[in-house]
């Protein structure tokens, strides 16, 4: 059986919705922005559905260089950008759950690992309390593209950075406080602890890390595991796509599958 699909099914098992719940923080957090779409911005919407078909529509081929751990869709390097955005891109539900997310936790900075064509960066940069969002791409190909359509779509709080991330991650962490980390830049266990543990030097109370695709591979699952059993870190929501990781002291350690 597949990997995912197996993953998917234990998660299914074991996961939860708001009910039996007992922490009113993450009760809140599930029933008044998880399942809540009383707070989209239908304007901000019609922005993310825009963004996401200009790139569905543009069959022009580009050459992919992967730093990470490869792609299970691809063969080739080559590779259209409307397949790229079909396939191995955020999908428009996850797009609006990052501006949630934003919105419910008034977030302000924002550092994304991972630009690719920018999708999950206009969910994450479109709240309007986000004032920054710093987003790093190691494809100068995609980030090419990328910075194309955020330009297009009037995304002027976003600053893209490209080059390798262990090579740039430093200092941007140095120079910058972030409110929130979005982790989707390389599905490798070493390489996703290597920036866990980079990226906590930033942490604060209030801080949110959301980690992208935490059942794709045994090594992915645990490095998920290795993060959950952090000492700095004390409630995790588990929603099969995303890790969301918060590291409020005032909370006692628990860990929550969620299905959104």
């Amino acid at each position: 059986m597949n990997f995912q699909v197996w993953a998917y099914l234990k998660f299914i098992f074991s996961s939860n919705n708001q009910h039996g719940i007992h922490s009113p923080f993450v009760y809140h957090f599930i029933t008044q922005c998880l399942y809540n779409n009383s707070i989209n911005n239908p304007a901000k919407i019609k922005v993310l559905k825009a963004y996401r078909r200009d790139l569905l529509n543009n069959d022009t081929i580009i050459n992919v260089t992967d730093f990470g751990a490869g792609s299970k869709v691809f063969k080739s390097n080559e590779r259209r950008i409307s397949a790229i955005a079909k396939n191995a891109g955020i999908t428009l539900k996850n797009t609006i759950l990052l501006y949630k997310i934003c919105t419910y936790f008034k977030v302000s900075r924002v550092l994304e690992i991972g630009t690719s064509l920018g999708l999950s960066t206009s969910g994450l940069s479109i709240s309007d309390s986000v004032s920054k969002v710093i987003t790093l791409e190691g494809c100068p190909k995609t980030s090419g593209v990328a910075k194309q359509q955020l330009n297009k779509h009037q995304f002027n709080n976003v600053n893209l950075e490209v080059g390798e991330f262990n090579q740039i991650m430093p200092k941007v962490l140095k120079n910058n406080q972030f409110d929130l980390i979005y982790f989707d830049g390389n599905h490798t266990k070493s390489a996703t602890i290597e920036y866990f543990n980079l990226c906590k030097s930033q942490i604060k109370n209030e801080s949110i890390f959301i980690f992208d695709d935490i059942h794709w591979s045994s090594e992915m699952e645990s490095a998920w595991q290795h993060i959950k059993n952090d000492k700095a870190v004390s409630v995790t929501v588990d929603t099969f796509k995303w890790g969301i990781v918060f590291f409020r002291s005032e909370q006692p350690k628990q860990h929550f599958k969620i299905r959104v």
